[in-house]
């Protein structure tokens, strides 16, 4: 099919166009960098400067391209501004929505999150709801206006390009002793298989998926792991300060059943593979 990758230059999208290439799609993908065009064209995408926030754009690039699916990959954490990725969640989306509806394009992937559950005692499933309101419930709720959206929830991201490689934001803190061994729990997910799952759903049924590993885990159990492979001091332990949430850890049944198999079933297995 013809896909457009709105997002080609990021950890995802630069590991994901050339799988979608090799699988025979053409792509045209986009980045707000003009010097990164090259780098589309070199992974086999044309490649197309566009600013999410410009909605005339937007409108334009969709009408020109006349993709088959929008593949929604566009996040903005380079600055870790919470705010600037908030807005690209909400008028992004909005923007990508628009257009695709004005180009006659019915279908949408988008990438969300899963750390979007109130407090819970269970894996939550697809068919839980998430805390209302928020950038990614607006971002999700955006995407279903389109008549066949798929929503994929990744679980926090680790390995190769990630914050989580040595050099990225996280290795860097949790080596100089400033992250803390809590009860908070998260869903890991590491990025190829990620890659492979966005790939894969191109031929899933419409919905929501939860794309995570099989063993969500608090920082307690997973940090000192984690810390360990990077070879950084064994973390600090601290209680939650009063308020803060656990967090739910996330069930990966659905997106299993679909025949996604994660090659990193555990991120204990995951964080003891050599990171780049």
């Amino acid at each position: 099919m013809r896909i457009l990758l709105a997002g080609g230059t990021g950890v995802i999208g630069s590991r994901l166009l050339p799988e979608l290439v090799a699988a025979g799609h053409e792509v045209v993908a986009t980045t707000r960098r003009e010097d990164r065009l090259a780098l589309l064209e070199s992974l086999g995408a044309r490649g197309v400067l566009l600013d999410v926030h410009d909605a005339e754009r937007v409108a334009a690039t969709l009408t020109e391209a006349a993709p088959d699916l929008v593949l929604h990959q566009l996040t903005d954490l380079s600055g870790n501004d919470r705010e600037a990725n908030a807005r690209v969640r909400r008028e992004g989306t909005a923007n990508l929505v628009a257009g695709a509806t004005a180009a006659g394009v019915d279908r949408m992937i988008v990438q969300s999150i899963t750390w979007v559950f109130p407090d819970g005692d269970t894996p939550a499933t697809e068919d839980d709801p998430i805390v209302p309101g928020t950038a990614v419930d607006v971002m999700e709720g955006l995407a279903r206006c389109l008549p066949r959206t798929t929503v994929l929830r990744y679980g926090m991201l680790y390995g190769p390009g990630t914050w989580y490689a040595p050099g990225g934001r996280i290795a860097a803190a949790v080596s100089a002793g400033q992250v803390q061994a809590n009860p908070a729990i998260t869903s890991f997910v590491h990025v190829d298989d990620v890659v492979a799952a966005t790939v894969q759903s191109l031929d899933w049924p419409d919905g929501t998926y939860h794309i995570v590993d099989d063993e969500p885990a608090p920082a307690t159990e997973w940090l000192p792991v984690y810390a360990a492979g990077i070879g950084a001091p064994a973390p600090p332990t601290a209680p939650l300060p009063e308020g803060v949430p656990v967090g739910r850890g996330v069930s990966n049944a659905k997106a299993r059943a679909a025949g996604w198999m994660p090659a990193y079933p555990s991120w204990r297995a995951g964080f003891s593979q050599p990171r780049g």
